[in-house]
This record gives structure tokens, sequence and C-alpha cells, in this order.
């Protein structure tokens, strides 16, 4: 436990610079080549094993200890977002329209600090630890094209673990929970297609915005009287486009959005009731629609002894005071549950909020944390490692 402390206050400078140069050049998903270049460099610089390009510009790194035993998987995505930033920081990007609001600049410096600490300790462990650097995360998705292309093997992966700074949680604070731990995300998108005319005379037109406002406020049924209340679903209207006149009833109006759940059994359920509102209200309507739904990343399911033995390797890190048991799961989406459903895995929040009233909000262009905090992800990450491999 003292090693990896030592090692992390040694290596956090090297984090902290490595977090803010990152940050500068933000890249969208699949186009993470920058980032990757800076990963890379740094791992050969440490001697580490080094794959690439997996999944187009994912990265692998492979820590051998000096005796066999198993092999535990660390990740962490590298995408941005398509945001303009307007957050006050000296390290502010440099990328028009592209900025880093999530926290993943960080995720990537602290694994590399991770890769830091457990390279200097390699001698000591029995087996290996797969450094797993991630594209893709936000929009397309990049866990599982590197799972297809053989991260998991080779040698192959026993547990693995990932975490996501959070910026509802304070500092120092270590948030998880066995079983649900965050929703599947998927996508509706529903084309309503009625009759186009003047909007002096709506009884010569099939009024497409009307019925798609029917069908907005039908779809909150499905939350209120067709699933159950103790199993947690969310239905969110994020897009609707139609019309481009004032006086004009345009043809067609199209919706946009998304379903959240844990339980299989009613992801699966969800869109076929959608689907069963749309007709019905189009048809009473003489209305006729086009229904598209896309299933994302799976629920986000952490491993009940995992999460366990996790537990007690935190509280080496931030105290046993700082390790709290998440009070309920979170409705957004992340594609390490694709790494969850092949091995045994555990996924934890690390907060970065200075205090509990003033969070830190993802996905908004004033998204700003203190780079001190990749150190505390770099150590939990290490010492979980290292008393896995134990």
């Amino acid at each position: 436990m003292n090693h990896v402390k030592n090692l992390c206050e040694k290596y956090l400078e090297e984090m902290i610079a490595l977090r803010e140069t990152i940050h500068m050049y933000p890249e969208e998903d699949f186009k993470e080549f920058k980032t990757a270049k800076i990963i890379i460099d740094e791992l050969e610089k440490l001697g580490i094993k080094v794959q690439k390009n997996v999944a187009k510009t994912g990265v692998v790194g492979l820590i051998e200890g000096k005796y066999p035993g198993k092999t535990v998987l660390l990740r962490a995505d590298m995408d941005a977002l398509k945001i303009q930033e307007q957050a006050d920081v000296e390290y502010k990007s440099k990328v028009d329209g592209m900025m880093h609001a999530c926290g993943h600049d960080g995720h990537v410096a602290g694994l590399l600090g991770a890769a830091m600490i457990l390279n200097e300790l390699k001698d000591k462990l029995h087996g290996n630890v797969k450094l797993v650097f991630q594209p893709a995360e936000e929009i397309e998705g990049g866990a599982l094209p590197m799972i297809e292309e053989g991260v998991l093997e080779n040698p192959k992966v026993d547990v693995a673990f990932g975490a996501h700074l959070w910026g509802y949680l304070k500092e120092g604070e270590v948030h998880l929970k066995e079983g649900p731990m965050m929703a599947a995300p998927d996508i509706f998108n529903i084309k309503i297609i009625g009759k186009g005319g003047h909007g002096a005379i709506p009884q010569e037109t099939i009024d497409p915005i009307v019925i798609t406002c029917q069908i907005v406020n039908a779809l909150q049924t499905i939350v209120s009287r067709r699933t159950s209340p103790v199993d947690p679903v969310v239905v969110t209207c994020g897009k609707i486009q139609g019309g481009d006149s004032y006086n004009v009833i345009p043809n067609e109006v199209e919706l946009e959005g998304t379903i959240r759940t844990f339980k299989e059994e009613t992801r699966k359920l969800v869109p076929s009731i959608i689907e069963d509102l749309v007709r019905g209200i189009t048809t009473s309507q003489g209305a006729t629609y086009e229904f598209k739904y896309k299933a994302n990343y799976p629920a986000l399911i952490n491993d009940k002894y995992m999460t366990s033995f996790a537990k007690e390797s935190l509280k080496k890190v931030v105290g046993e005071e700082n390790v709290f048991d998440l009070k309920e799961p979170n409705m957004g989406g992340e594609d390490f549950a694709y790494f969850a459903q092949k091995v045994p895995s555990v996924f934890m929040f690390i907060g970065i909020a200075n205090n509990e009233s003033e969070p830190v909000i993802h996905h908004n262009p004033y998204f700003k944390w203190d780079s001190k905090n990749v150190g505390i992800l770099a150590q939990s990450l290490s010492q979980i490692a290292i008393d896995y491999l134990k």
C-alpha cells in the first residue's frame, strides 16, 4: 500500500501534465490519433509491450509480472465531445468545437499513471496487467470492437476494472455497488407522416405536429402505467424536427429519443409498447409512421464478489470512511458493460467535485475539475490490480 502511494506521489506531476495536454487536443470517436500517439509514446518509454490500432485507434499495453498468475484488465476511454469549451482553464481546448467535457482525458492520464506505478512493481507481481485505452465510448462504442479483435485473449483476461471521474461526488470519495450500476441506453426514431397544407385550412390536412404532441404525451404512460414502478425505466424524447414556416403544416415530423432500462426483459418490451402507441395514434388520425429502434450498450452489471473485493482495496487508498455503496444505479450508459458481460468486472465512480452542493456538470461547456484527482484514479486502479494478483 505504501509503495503504491509513494509511487503515485512520484508520478503525479507527470499524470497532471498528461491530462492537461490531452485536454488541449480533444478528438472524436474512432479518430483519437493524437491521443493514441501520446499513450503509445508513454508506454514505450516505460518499456511496456504495446499493441496499436485495436478497433481503429485503441491501444493495449501489457505489463508482465515476474511470476506466473492471472491477468487483470484496467480500462480507460479516450474520446471527447462535440462541445465548444467555455471553461476558464490554462489548458483550454485548442480544437474548435471539441472538448473533453466528461473526464476521459483524466481517465487516460489516470491509467497511464497506473502503468507507471505497476511497471515499477512488476517484479513483485504474480500475473499480468492489461492496460486498455478504448476509443469511442460516447457515441459508437469501442469496447465491443476491441473484444471482437481479441483484447480479452493472449493472455486470457480473468477480471476487469474501470472507473469514471464523477462530478456529482465529492473529491476523495469512491462510490460503487454490486449488480446493476448503469443502464442500457437504447435509441428510438419515429417519423410521423401526415398531409401538409396551409395553416389557415387545417381541415384539409393531416397535421403531424399535433399527432407528434399526442405521441410524446402517450409515451410517458409507459413508465407510469405499462411497466412496474419498482423496475426503473426512462423514456425521453430529446429531438423533434418538423416544419419550416409559421403558416405551413408540414408533411412529416421526426421524433427521436432514448430508452433506459436495467432488466433485459423490460429492454425488449418497451420498444414494442412504443410502436403499439404510435401505430394506434397515427392510425386514428389518418397518418402513417416509420419506427426505428437501435439497441445500444447493455446494462452495466458489477460482479458481486469482485465488488466486495474492490471495496477493500479502495479503503487502502481513500480510507474506509470514503468508500460508499452507491445509493442507486445511474441511468446513464457505459460500454464497459461489454467487458462485464464477458468476465467478472467492477466499475466505480471517483468524485471530483469540490463540495456536494456544487457538482461538476458533465457534457457541459464549463466542465472543469482539479487535475490532481487523476492521482486517486491511478492509485485506485493500481491497488486493485496488485491485490487481485496476490
